[in-house]
């Protein structure tokens, strides 16, 4: 399905809606609903889980969202969180030029792609693609104008030449996507950081800013954590939280929005072993996205062209949205940058002491960072299905699915009497539902045919459906229907839970 099905998608059924909607909306802003936020929760219930109870050498906080000013200068935010920014002067849109420039790249590889389709609808089984990129002259040809313009581009952003990036897109003869307008203004930066003041205090002196990323709250607490819980290098901290940007082209609904919740670990290393570490968390971390039961073609790494300064290495874990792969995670070997920066500054040593080396040093860092929001998009856009299924009289008809893991499921069981003007019927199934509830979060419904109501359940992501019905009374059984396979079977009332739990237990993922 298409972005503009998800959006739908998302509102009718209580997911994601537009934040104050009454007010016509706030652009990038989005609040989740009853059903997305219990999805989102258990995101994050999975993440922590696995990077925290799994590993006895990693450990949590919770940093505050506002922090000295002193540690965004360090970090490089004040002097270099920047985006270079355009503006068309016909259609008075702003966006990034970076962007517009790999999105150039972007439409060479969509003509590269077409080529492929072709040739592997022309031979069949018998195509060899990866022969086909390396040998077809027309292919050859566009891949190195791809690979020209991302270095250029690269070398631009490293070198921060706003006049470069200008040059590029008159080249390209690249238009605005709104108006088809070659009017540009020039290219300048744009920094990213929301500012606010301390207090009733004005100025500079008094000037805070909403963090821009959750990573400085656990550098600045890395002697605080270590101390406190006696850990040893190789050691990691974790935190869930929220970020601020302000975003010059926030675009295709939550995945690039200016308020978002990352999920962060920071592993401390001994310097030289960072990238050891480094190609651990790479596997670790797509095995965690293939647990899912994601299908592997559409997750991707990408190497960074372009490092950031305190990088030396960079990947991304990209996921194929319904608008193309891009980033869901990234793993960067940060180097000591971070420490090393704050120490200097804050005049406060931020070393380890090595008793097998004996000696002290300032811990290289491997970090994992996922946009919470990103990896919902991303369930979204892998789970919601539309498939044709027999309905009750055994004709076919087509169902809206959410074909979510059963353990992110926000729903895990649906308790439906079978009819609503029987009270025998709904007094059982709501003790049923009693019963069910202190172990799973379980839905009790009673409106509409059962069809309907199954439909319901199918598009919110219910994994089951326990149907109350007369044999119900005699023999204390029910109907549990199955998600995905549409399987329904009879068991005991007592056998509910354990039947359940199977597949809905989040530690199975683990």
């Amino acid at each position: 399905m298409d972005i503009k099905d998800i959006i739908s998608h998302s509102k009718e059924y209580g997911f994601i809606f537009q934040s104050s909607e009454i007010y016509d909306g706030l652009s990038a802003a989005y609040d989740y609903g009853p059903y997305g936020v219990e999805l989102k929760n258990n995101i994050k219930q999975y993440w922590w889980k696995s990077m925290v109870q799994m590993h006895e050498n990693i450990v949590g906080i919770d940093a505050a969202i506002f922090m000295h000013p002193k540690t965004w200068k360090a970090s490089g935010h004040v002097d270099a969180f920047n985006d270079p920014l355009i503006d068309n002067k016909d259609s008075k849109k702003r966006y990034r030029a970076d962007q517009l420039i790999e999105g150039y790249a972007e439409k060479i590889e969509a003509k590269i792609q077409k080529d492929v389709d072709k040739a592997k609808s022309r031979f069949g089984d018998a195509f060899d693609e990866q022969q086909f990129r390396t040998t077809n002259d027309r292919i050859i040809a566009r891949q190195n104008e791809i690979d020209a313009v991302m270095k250029r581009l690269g070398n631009a952003m490293r070198e921060g030449n706003m006049d470069e990036l200008k040059t590029m897109i008159d080249e390209y003869g690249i238009v605005c996507p709104e108006s088809g307008s070659r009017n540009w203004t020039e290219v300048r930066q744009f920094n990213l950081m929301f500012s606010t003041q301390l207090g009733n205090i004005a100025g500079e002196e008094g000037k805070l800013y909403l963090r821009p990323e959750t990573a400085q709250g656990i550098f600045v607490n890395f002697l605080n954590v270590q101390k406190s819980t006696r850990q040893k290098i190789p050691f990691g901290i974790a935190q869930i939280g929220k970020a601020f940007r302000n975003e010059i082209v926030a675009r295709q609904f939550i995945f690039r929005m200016r308020e978002f919740e990352q999920m962060e670990m920071q592993f401390f290393v001994r310097p030289g072993e960072e990238m050891q570490w480094y190609e651990y968390w790479k596997e670790a971390r797509l095995k965690w996205h293939k647990a899912l039961g994601t299908d592997a073609s559409k997750l991707r790494f990408h190497d960074h062209d372009n490092l950031a300064h305190y990088a030396n290495a960079a990947v991304d874990i990209e996921f194929e949205f319904p608008f193309g792969f891009r980033e869901l995670e990234g793993i960067h070997s940060r180097t000591d940058f971070d420490l090393s920066q704050h120490q200097e500054l804050s005049g406060k040593k931020l070393q380890f002491f090595d008793p097998e080396l004996n000696e002290n040093y300032v811990p290289y860092v491997v970090e994992t960072s996922i946009g919470c929001d990103r990896m919902f998009l991303a369930q979204l856009s892998n789970a919601l299905q539309e498939e044709a299924v027999p309905d009750a009289e055994g004709n076919e008809s087509t169902r809206t699915v959410l074909k979510l893991h059963p353990a992110l499921a926000p729903v895990k069981i649906a308790v439906l009497p079978l009819l609503k003007n029987k009270e025998e019927l709904t007094n059982a199934a709501t003790d049923v539902f009693n019963s069910l509830k202190k172990h799973f979060n379980v839905q009790y419904d009673e409106k509409d045919a059962i069809g309907r109501r199954y439909r319901r359940q199918d598009a919110i992501g219910t994994p089951y459906c326990v149907t109350i019905d007369f044999d119900t009374l005699e023999d204390n059984s029910v109907t549990i229907r199955d998600r995905d396979t549409l399987e329904q079977v009879r068991i005991p009332i007592d056998r509910i839970a354990d039947h359940v739990r199977v597949k809905t237990d989040i530690n199975e993922l683990l």
